[in-house]
């Protein structure tokens, strides 16, 4: 299967990479550049130099969609700290580092793969890569998830964590001094324009609703230990919106302080609490998870 497109007068002298990523959003300019280098784009049928070329008017592109293999998630005994289990769910504590479950560049070692590794059953609703999950967190995000074993289970607790009776609270280490002692950051999400792997903050009657409240634990020389309450489940909700207010969560790579003189693998930002109500007995449960021990080293360090 392949796309093909005709170069108009405006498009004149513009980038190829540029141009395709406008007829075709969805694919960034990354991996524009890779499927250039692979052979799968072609100018008047001829392979291009490079992914800057200058294109002129009614130049015919064919960008060729890759072979994708189908991702197939198989056991693999990897350890996983179970904080909770019975017939219908499970409660992980995810340790930073670990990708949820199986996508491009990540076929192997996710807490999916461990699952099936450790699970004798899980549920089915979201296909065969994603096993039992209900709900995420970001690979270098640790901290608690609930996940389901069946899929009256799955059903409802995803429906708890849709209409937010669910509470999560995180905890995290920003970058400054955070004035205020709580509140509240309402600004809508959708992906950048800029850089579709990343999530920005846009206008108000654009993307989608995102709210988090937090509150300052304890204030440091120039970093401050906050929690944070998710009122929505947006993806990198915390991260995106403690960059907006000027404190970016430590060790944050993608949006925010990579502080060169602290060496960190990862965001400082931990899945502290969960709470939710068993689909089965009506009671409602609740889970708190250790900081990592990197994370209250960084603590100490800064109460120093």
């Amino acid at each position: 299967m392949q796309n093909e497109f005709i170069a108009k007068s405006n498009d004149k002298n513009k980038r190829l990479d540029l141009f395709i990523n406008e007829k075709l959003p969805q694919v960034t300019r990354s991996q524009i550049k890779n499927l250039i280098k692979e052979n799968l784009v072609l100018v008047n049928n001829k392979t291009p130099f490079k992914a800057g070329q200058k294109l002129s008017e009614n130049d015919e592109i064919i960008v060729k969609e890759k072979e994708v293999k189908p991702l197939k998630a198989v056991p693999e005994n990897l350890p996983i700290d179970i904080i909770y289990q019975d017939e219908h769910l499970a409660v992980i504590n995810k340790a930073q580092g670990m990708v949820v479950h199986p996508a491009v560049g990540n076929h192997n070692k996710t807490l999916v793969n461990a699952l099936l590794y450790h699970f004798n059953k899980l549920s089915d609703v979201n296909n065969q890569i994603r096993p039992g999950i209900v709900h995420r967190l970001d690979k270098d995000t640790s901290g608690l998830l609930v996940i389901a074993k069946t899929n009256q289970a799955h059903s409802n607790l995803a429906e708890q964590i849709k209409v937010k009776s669910a509470k999560r609270v995180y905890r995290a280490i920003l970058s400054g001094v955070v004035k205020e002692d709580s509140g509240v950051i309402n600004k809508n999400l959708d992906r950048s324009k800029k850089d579709r792997k990343k999530i920005a903050v846009t206008t108000p009657n654009k993307g989608k609703t995102a709210i988090t409240e937090f509150k300052v634990i304890k204030r440091f020389n120039n970093t401050t230990y906050v929690e944070f309450n998710l009122k929505t489940g947006r993806t990198h909700q915390i991260r995106v919106h403690a960059k907006h207010i000027g404190h970016p969560v430590l060790g944050d790579k993608t949006y925010g302080h990579n502080h060169k003189k602290i060496k960190l693998n990862g965001q400082l930002l931990h899945a502290y609490s969960l709470t939710f109500v068993h689909p089965e007995t009506n009671k409602q449960m609740s889970f708190k998870a250790p900081l990592p021990t990197y994370f209250e080293n960084m603590l100490k360090k800064l109460s120093i």
